[in-house]
């Protein structure tokens, strides 16, 4: 009898125990400020009145930046498919590339085209000297589309809108093969000046006459 009263009360326990758990697992959290803008994490409602406080956008510093950094899955898409755009000067379709990126928010590194070394980058690149070029990680459009470069930007995993923190600033075009570094001159070591050579003179023979040389 009284075994089986102790193992009513066990089981009573355990079903307690895990109704807690379940409860635990399932109830809802609440994120508010309060007047003095300090941030709480709680499981009860907030009071009256109070701030809902935006929820933390998971950012990756970029390494040496002094810009804002990018938010996670952004920074994620620019790591494994960076994007980059061949253009050149006087070029409407260059022009409308570089306003769909600017416009959707993709970073991307700009690539002018003007001189013979430029052009060999460009073919290098994969392009049959058109521009503009796209190159979304190993991916290449020759030529606008903007149907396809979106379709490319999506596939891979660029937001469809722009998500670029406030303050972010587009790094400058830059030549396609950039003139290479000016070496400096090589230091000149002065020499310490030459020391004059003195031929020796013949002593005369002894039986010379006074006054004559050799």
């Amino acid at each position: 009898m009284i075994c089986k009263r102790v193992r009513k009360v066990r089981i009573f326990a355990l079903a307690l125990a895990l109704a807690a758990v379940a409860g635990g697992a399932s109830a809802q959290m609440y994120t508010w400020k309060d007047a003095r803008g300090v941030t709480h994490f709680s499981d009860q409602p907030p009071p009256a009145g109070a701030a809902k406080a935006a929820p933390a956008i998971k950012t990756v510093p970029r390494a040496g930046a002094s810009q804002p950094a990018l938010p996670y899955a952004l920074n994620e898409a620019v790591k494994r498919n960076p994007v980059v755009l061949y253009t050149t000067s006087s070029c409407t379709a260059c022009d409308q590339g570089r306003a769909l990126l600017q416009q959707r928010g993709v970073p991307f590194s700009e690539k002018t085209v003007n001189s013979n070394e430029d052009q060999q980058k460009l073919k290098a690149a994969g392009s049959d000297a058109r521009l503009p070029l796209l190159v979304v990680g190993g991916a290449r459009h020759i030529g606008f589309e903007a149907v396809a470069w979106q379709e490319a930007l999506t596939a891979a995993n660029y937001p469809l809108q722009s998500r670029l923190p406030a303050g972010w600033r587009q790094a400058p075009a830059v030549a396609a093969a950039p003139a290479p570094a000016a070496q400096p001159a090589p230091e000149l070591v002065q020499q310490p000046p030459a020391m004059p050579q003195v031929t020796p003179q013949k002593p005369p023979p002894e039986n010379a006459p006074p006054g004559f040389r050799f």
